[in-house]
């Protein structure tokens, strides 16, 4: 699989965690978010790395119309969960400005280009070593500042990588920090019940990094659902692989008759009810009778508007709006890009990722779908009975 089908995997299927936690009745609840691309709003643009989403026409339909991080025309998933907890956006965790009543409102560790597994993002890594020591010296100041200098290994090759991207593992980490930071501002007990009462959503389909079968056998998915739960979230929703052999990126590598990829479309139909029965196997071990985690089978709920996109008021669901080449899958949106017109009649902003339109239909399942789509309960009923306790 060439580096072009190695970068798309990454952006379909790495993983995302997203939490919310509730510290009083009346307070929206916080929301914290973990994994990749699809959900990183800004913390890569304060790294040294080639995944960032920081110049236009990235954020044209954002409501500043400006670029902010997010691989998106406008809102992003997290965005989206957010207006529904009735917060707002919750910020990276390397903004400056995550401080003080900013903590409540919750914390986003993503960071374009991770996964799960540990390889997972070697493919935004420069081969060539660092032209700009300004640059670079400032990106690691922040990452030190953030994490601190124990954490920041030395070697330059571990350091570059960890300067380029925040692996699943840091976010954790980072997760950890922050309830050091929320404990410090309104002390143990409020952190801990904030935390204790969250709902966490996991995108926890490991990269296919090299094989489907790498995927599968690891147990990185599981250890990491596990320190999860360690850290205080006792519903966590866990989506698996979306329709990643029908990206533009892949159609335009791949694709001579616009179908999408036979292989990638067989691993995630493989993966998914696997990741489904490891949940299953988790919440025996962990949940004392209560269902901890919970299965989004996203590849379900983007399959029909992919395959019917004209019922969901879609032109194409195989073009992406901003882009270059066959399909407008080749690279991300740059500034000379072909961007269309109306983004709502798009499903892919990019290469690799969805149009804001796309993303409301995506949480709308979350929130409200069936168990077709959200196992056993969807969002909107996991907010309601634990409201009711």
């Amino acid at each position: 699989m060439g580096a072009y089908s190695v970068g798309l995997l990454v952006a379909a299927v790495a993983a995302t965690v997203l939490v919310a936690a509730k510290p009083a009745a009346s307070a929206p609840r916080a929301f914290f978010v973990f994994g990749d691309s699809l959900v990183d709003n800004g913390n890569n643009n304060y790294l040294m790395t080639t995944a960032r989403a920081d110049a236009p026409p990235y954020g044209i339909d954002f409501p500043t119309h400006m670029p902010t991080g997010r691989f998106s025309n406008g809102l992003n998933i997290p965005d989206i969960i957010s207006e529904h907890l009735g917060s707002q956006p919750a910020l990276p965790y390397l903004s400056p400005n995550l401080r003080g009543e900013n903590l409540l409102i919750g914390a986003n560790f993503a960071s374009a280009g991770v996964g799960i597994l540990g390889d997972t993002g070697i493919q935004f890594v420069s081969p060539m070593h660092i032209r700009d020591q300004f640059f670079y010296e400032q990106s690691l100041s922040i990452l030190i500042g953030a994490i601190g200098s124990e954490r920041v290994e030395t070697n330059d090759t571990v350091l570059y990588m960890q300067v380029n991207i925040i692996r699943i593992g840091q976010q954790l980490q980072n997760f950890q920090d922050y309830q050091q930071k929320l404990a410090d501002f309104i002390g143990d007990d409020e952190a801990r019940q904030l935390v204790e009462h969250s709902l966490s959503c996991m995108r926890a389909a490991a990269l296919f990094f090299s094989s489907l079968s790498a995927c599968l056998e690891s147990e990185d998915a599981s250890v990491c659902l596990q320190r999860l739960h360690g850290l205080g979230s006792r519903r966590v929703i866990v989506t698996g692989t979306g329709m990643i052999g029908c990206v533009p990126a892949e159609l335009a590598l791949h694709s001579l008759d616009g179908e999408c990829a036979t292989d990638l479309t067989r691993a995630a139909n493989l993966f998914n009810p696997q990741l489904e029965r490891m949940l299953v196997e988790l919440n025996g071990e962990l949940g004392g009778g209560r269902e901890v985690f919970i299965a989004a089978n996203t590849n379900k709920i983007s399959f029909d508007f992919m395959f019917n996109p004209q019922d969901y008021g879609f032109v194409t669901a195989k073009v992406a709006c901003c882009g270059q080449g066959p399909y407008n899958g080749i690279g991300l949106c740059t500034p000379a890009s072909n961007v269309c017109a109306n983004r709502d009649v798009y499903a892919y902003w990019d290469a690799f990722h969805p149009t804001e339109r796309a993303n409301r239909l995506i949480v709308d399942q979350l929130m409200h779908g069936s168990t077709d789509h959200i196992s056993p309960m969807n969002i909107s009923t996991i907010l309601a009975m634990d409201e009711r306790n």
